[in-house]
């Protein structure tokens, strides 16, 4: 049975365009020109690259679906139903229909709206039910990835004092729907690779990192876990230069650096 899709207001390519219809996201590549904060080369060259990645045909989405998620997340912070299970005693109390402004499954909404408002409390059996949604294990990984993206992309901007960047047009298209090889059930609730199976094409996806579970997360979806892991390397610390404490890689210390990423962490109820 397919997936229920919740009514929405206007379509996904109303949203997408806003009006200008242009197809070339490169053409609309966002610029940290006019911050307020002077900005590394290196971040705004991983977030054009990330906002490239967003709008191009994916591994199970095409990137009109991609964007489309790229917007949802954006909506999930004003959504009713989001903010009310947000301040209940457990979210799985409080039922109804989330408000979006695309047309995508609900289930698909339902991840980008819970991962985006309450991520500290999602459940297996909450994911189980995304997968008897009619959602699969992979699409369910790159929807996640592409949220978080769009978070860790907005949060900087929000972070500098910068409104967000304008969504760029999907590209055309049809995903690959590649599910790598080495990919297995693991300790987590979705398959991933792990390091003795990082075979052929997925050979990269340690390099230079360690194997940590926050690594191997998105690794069903190998494009995912790249893309996300460009920007970890920009905007935080590449594998080695976390493990190397006789250098200084940024203008704060290593120590200031986890402190703000454990606080961070703390208030987003991150259990890694």
């Amino acid at each position: 049975m397919p997936a229920r899709r919740i009514p929405c207001p206007v379509s996904a390519q109303a949203i997408i365009f806003d009006g200008r219809n242009n197809p070339d996201p490169i053409m609309t590549a966002p610029s940290y020109a006019s911050a307020p904060v002077p900005v590394r080369s290196e971040i705004a060259q991983a977030h054009i690259r990330a906002w490239a990645r967003i709008s191009a045909p994916g591994t199970w989405f095409d990137g009109a679906q991609r964007i489309a998620i790229a917007a949802e997340a954006r909506r999930a912070q004003a959504c009713t139903l989001c903010r009310q299970r947000r301040n209940a005693l457990s979210p799985y109390g409080v039922a109804g229909d989330h408000e979006c402004g695309v047309d995508l499954p609900s289930s698909i909404v339902e991840i980008i709206h819970r991962v985006t408002t309450d991520p500290g409390r999602l459940t297996e059996r909450w994911y189980r039910q995304c997968l008897d949604d009619g959602l699969s294990e992979e699409q369910y990984v790159e929807t996640v990835a592409v949220t978080v993206t769009v978070i860790a992309l907005d949060t900087y901007t929000s972070c500098i004092g910068m409104p967000p960047h304008a969504l760029p047009a999907p590209r055309p298209g049809q995903p690959s729907r590649y599910r790598p090889a080495g990919a297995k059930q693991s300790p987590a609730w979705v398959p991933w690779i792990s390091p003795a199976d990082a075979t052929g094409a997925e050979a990269d996806l340690y390099t230079g990192g360690s194997a940590a579970h926050i690594r191997r997360a998105l690794t069903l979806v190998p494009d995912e876990q790249r893309g996300f892991f460009d920007l970890v390397v920009n905007q935080y610390l590449s594998g080695p230069q976390m493990r190397d404490f006789g250098h200084e890689f940024r203008a704060i210390t290593h120590a200031q650096i986890e402190l703000v990423a454990g606080r961070v962490s703390a208030l987003n109820q991150c259990v890694y």
